[in-house]
């Protein structure tokens, strides 16, 4: 599977080149206050986009356990939901190496230390590991040869009974995921929806 190259500089690079412009988002998730630092060459660095809250706002957690979050970009997924349950392992994972480094910063910031941020190309940092939950708002614009592996990938990552959870814009490759999720699963539910936004969730049974 052929990845971006380096001069593709877009949040998917792998080695960001360009000089690194840091921003900072200031927001409300849940009804909890987060920060979060941010950059150049990483997805949405003005503000919480609004597939992540969406995802955020309607993610179903796990009591206890391992929860992914595949393409973690600067953190706020796998963050809030290291926040809401403290009794959770998350685990995130980006191939940008600035992204990286800066969930990393972002979870000292919000002061959260039940996770772990690891760097690499899709399930690759964690091909031993199985989760209770996964979550992932997917690269779109690295196009559905990075997209569909997600949905294909998350079984052999899940425990049995585990949910896979996923954001998918409508009108951009939406109905191509959902079609993979019950190709995939065998199930699949549109668990949320808002502004051509659609989480969906299936369960490995």
């Amino acid at each position: 599977m052929k990845r971006k190259s380096s001069k593709d500089e877009h949040y998917y690079t792998e080695q960001p080149k360009s000089k690194a412009q840091l921003g900072l988002i200031r927001t409300h998730l849940r009804g909890r206050f987060f920060e979060f630092l941010t950059s150049s060459s990483v997805f949405s660095k003005k503000r919480v986009d609004l597939g992540t809250r969406l995802l955020i706002e309607s993610m179903v957690l796990p009591e206890k356990g391992c929860v992914l979050d595949l393409g973690c970009g600067y953190g706020p997924v796998g963050i809030a939901a290291a926040v809401f349950n403290s009794n959770l392992h998350v685990v995130m994972v980006d191939v940008n190496e600035r992204a990286v480094w800066l969930t990393r910063e972002n979870a000292k910031r919000d002061n959260v230390d039940n996770v772990e941020v690891r760097h690499g190309f899709l399930y690759e940092p964690v091909e031993k590991m199985k989760f209770n939950v996964i979550l992932c708002n997917p690269p779109v614009s690295a196009g559905m040869q990075i997209v569909l592996p997600i949905v294909t990938g998350a079984p052999e990552h899940l425990e049995e009974d585990g949910l896979f959870q996923i954001v998918v814009r409508s009108k951009i490759g939406g109905k191509r995921v959902l079609n993979e999720l019950e190709k995939t699963f065998g199930n699949v539910e549109v668990l949320a929806r808002k502004s051509g936004y659609r989480l969906l969730l299936s369960k490995k049974s």
